[in-house]
């Protein structure tokens, strides 16, 4: 459980309406962006956001350009790569440049929550 807010980046509907719901539910102040360019709108406003999580397939912006250009904002953002695939490709390379975590969907509730405390408290 926790308090800080957190940037969730997805741009399926659905997807991002049930995870805020959790993350609320876990206590987090959620922000939602439908897109990689809206989350580096959101980010560039400044609203003092602890913790990035972060979908990696996307149209338009992918979730590693819109890494890229955050981690380019802020070099000390902390952020959680999830996506459906697995860990390789182009995954492992975001993670190369300094994402703090990955989480595969589906996922459990306890290991979202266990990634983000982890990297909150840890970085």
């Amino acid at each position: 459980m926790g308090n800080e807010n957190i940037l969730l980046v997805d741009d399926e509907d659905a997807v991002l309406e049930v995870n805020r719901e959790i993350l609320k539910t876990l206590g987090y102040q959620v922000i939602a962006a439908g897109s990689g360019s809206e989350a580096i709108e959101l980010f560039r406003d400044g609203k003092g956001i602890d913790l990035v999580l972060l979908d990696m397939i996307m149209p338009g912006m992918s979730g590693a350009d819109t890494f890229d250009v955050l981690k380019s904002i802020n070099p000390s953002i902390k952020v959680i790569l999830l996506t459906g695939y697995s860990l390789d490709g182009q995954a492992a390379r975001i993670l190369e440049n300094g994402c703090n975590g990955f989480i595969q969907k589906p996922f459990r509730i306890s290991n979202l929550s266990h990634m983000i405390r982890k990297v909150l408290n840890n970085g």
